[in-house]
C-alpha cells in the first residue's frame, strides 16, 4: 500500500491509513532578541532508527530573488542530510513561507503523505528550527502508528521552538 502528500489550500496536511488523524501543533517562540529573524522550519517523519520516511513541511524565505531563500535551507542540518539536499525548491504541497512567533498547526491525513509505506510501527514526528543570527534546536516525538486510542503527546523546545503538539486520532 503507497500513500501520498497533499496539503489543503488551507495549508493543512492530509493523510489517512486507515482513516486515522495526526495533528501537529508548532510554537515559534517571541525572541526578545536585537535582531529578530524568523526561523526557518523542516518537519518530517523518521523511524526509530533515525532512517527518513516522509517530509511533511518546510518553512522557509520564499519570497527572496533568485530563489535565495533555499541558500540557508541547509543550516536545518538534520533534515538537510536527511532529504533537504536531494529537493528542488520549492516543492508544491510542501514547502511555504517562514512562520511569525505564535502557535501554527497542521492537519496530516496519513493516506496522501509522500511516505513509501506508513507500515504499523514505531515513528518519530521530528521537527528542527534554524535562525539567522540565532540558534538551531531540533526535537523528536515518538509515537505508535496507527494509534490505538486518542493521544496527545506535548514536548517543549528550549530556545528556537516552543510548545510541539502531537494530537492522533484513530
Amino acid at each position: 500500500m503507497r500513500a501520498f502528500l497533499s496539503i489543503t489550500m488551507s495549508g493543512a496536511l492530509t493523510v489517512p491509513t486507515l482513516a486515522a488523524e495526526m495533528n501537529v501543533s508548532i510554537e515559534i517562540p517571541k525572541l526578545n532578541v536585537a535582531e529578530y529573524h524568523r526561523p526557518y522550519v523542516a518537519i518530517w517523519l523518521e523511524k526509530p532508527d533515525q532512517s527518513f520516511v516522509g517530509n511533511l513541511a518546510v518553512w522557509y524565505d520564499v519570497k527572496l530573488k533568485n530563489n535565495e531563500g533555499t541558500k540557508w535551507l541547509k543550516d536545518m542540518r538534520q533534515w538537510w542530510r536527511k532529504s533537504g539536499r536531494e529537493l528542488d525548491m520549492p516543492v508544491d504541497g510542501l514547502s511555504s513561507a517562514t512562520r511569525a512567533p505564535g502557535e501554527h498547526k497542521i492537519s496530516v491525513a496519513l493516506d496522501k503523505l509522500p511516505v513509501k509505506d506508513l507500515a504499523a510501527g514505531e515513528y518519530q514526528l521530528v521537527v528542527e528550527a534554524a535562525r539567522e543570527v540565532g540558534g538551531r534546536e531540533l526535537l523528536r516525538v515518538p509515537f505508535q502508528w496507527p494509534a490505538k486510542t486518542a493521544q496527545s503527546l506535548k514536548f517543549k523546545g528550549e530556545h528556537e521552538l516552543g510548545s510541539i503538539a502531537l494530537d492522533l486520532k484513530p
